[in-house]
């Protein structure tokens, strides 16, 4: 597999934007380090760095509500990454469908 070369942080993660393939919709944003981005590239289901417990995770691995990836993206920075998923249930551990349902009353 040949990876673009991805700009990680100082931490080594870089961003994951993960959008429903066939709605556009925005689902969540995790990160993802090296070797989860190798991981789900090998698999075709997202994985991601978690930052508070410090391990991989394999999104839905509990839950079943797997992310299977229908493509791969990255920006023009090269520092990050967008997903088209397919998704199987739900992707907010909240229960929502995305984990952005928080409106922000600006006006």
């Amino acid at each position: 597999m040949n990876l673009p070369e991805i700009k990680f942080d100082d931490r080594g993660l870089v961003p994951a934007i993960v959008q429903e393939e066939t709605t556009g919709q925005v689902l969540m944003l995790a990160y993802m380090n090296e070797e989860s981005l190798k991981l789900s590239m090998e698999t075709g289901f997202t994985h991601f760095w978690s930052r508070s417990r410090q391990k991989l995770w394999k999104k839905g691995e509990t839950s079943g509500h797997v992310q299977e990836i229908r493509s791969a993206w990255y920006d023009c920075d090269s520092d990050t990454l967008l997903f088209k998923v397919r998704q199987t249930g739900v992707a907010c551990h909240t229960g929502k469908m995305s984990c952005f349902f928080n409106l922000i009353d600006y006006k």
